[in-house]
């Protein structure tokens, strides 16, 4: 069973801190690494994380603010160095692309890997499909081109142990049922409906840099895991209007609007020390919500 989870390399907005790095997030799912807004100093986070840089497949930029892109060429350098022969996917918004060239070619190297761009215009959707992984990106409300992610894997089927055993269907045989959809067992036709149920594959969102709005919340809808950002507390919510950000309260509203499973908040203002005001006011809305801090974990695993 391969690892499905996240891994917040950084937690911080504009400002680093001394105990936040510049936000960079990782998902390890289908055996594939899913690196979203890697900012400066990225690389050095996998270092304290203890995981290796080549796990990254896919790297997506939300927008093209510093604190969401610095540590992009470094990461491609790393990965070049580190000779991965998997391509690697990039998706960015298409007005940012002399930026995305700025930062993959913004110093002197043979580059050896096979980077692919996939540059996204409006109005969005459906960005990339294939037998791991559906990504949409819709456009955020942010003052930027700014995109938001939701990634979803295909449905898959999960059969139910005690009609197997009652059907006498064990080892090999379940394989066969699976893949010709259908069995004879005791001179008796079982199909794979009899034994066998769909569940759909889950969806994770990614929302970064934005005010709430429509897109948000369709991406974030019914979603196993929503990463969502929460630069300000209620407090300043001046500065969140007038930044163009969230409100830990706002991301949590969001995730109650979208039915989603879990939250987890991050981006925090350096004007914060802490984050545990951020968990406090966001669970009086959504009691399923984590603020983050450098090098957490969280599985999203489901066992239905």
């Amino acid at each position: 069973m391969s690892v499905k989870d996240l891994i917040v390399l950084g937690t911080s907005s504009q400002q680093p801190t001394r105990h936040r790095n510049h936000g960079a997030y990782l998902f390890r799912w289908n055996n594939e690494g899913l690196l979203f807004d890697p900012g400066e100093g990225t690389q050095r986070q996998f270092i304290f994380a203890d995981v290796a840089p080549p796990v990254v497949t896919r790297m997506f930029i939300s927008h093209f603010h510093g604190d969401h892109c610095l540590g992009l060429g470094s990461m491609l350098m790393r990965l070049n160095l580190d000779k991965v022969v998997h391509p690697i996917h990039c998706y960015y918004p298409a007005s940012g692309k002399k930026y995305f060239d700025r930062l993959r070619y913004g110093t002197a190297y043979y580059e050896a890997i096979n980077v692919i761009e996939h540059p996204i215009d409006r109005p969005g959707g459906v960005v990339h499909e294939d037998d791991h992984f559906r990504i949409e990106a819709l456009f955020l409300d942010h003052g930027i081109d700014n995109l938001g992610w939701r990634i979803t894997e295909p449905d898959g089927i999960r059969f139910d142990k005690e009609k197997l055993k009652a059907t006498g269907i064990v080892g090999p045989m379940v394989k066969t049922l699976e893949r010709q959809g259908w069995l004879i067992v005791d001179n008796r036709r079982v199909t794979l409906e009899d034994v066998a149920y769909v569940r759909k594959g889950d969806s994770i969102a990614v929302i970064i840099d934005t005010r709430p709005c429509q897109e948000a919340l369709e991406l974030a809808m019914n979603a196993r895991m929503v990463l969502c950002e929460s630069t300000y507390l209620s407090s300043e919510e001046e500065l969140a209007l007038c930044y163009k950000h969230m409100t830990a309260a706002e991301a949590a509203q969001l995730a109650k609007d979208a039915h989603a499973h879990t939250l987890v908040l991050t981006h925090f203002s350096a004007r914060y020390s802490d984050s545990a005001a951020f968990d406090r006011e966001a669970r009086e809305i959504f009691p399923n919500t984590t603020a983050a801090n450098d090098l957490d974990r969280f599985s999203f695993r489901d066992h239905r």
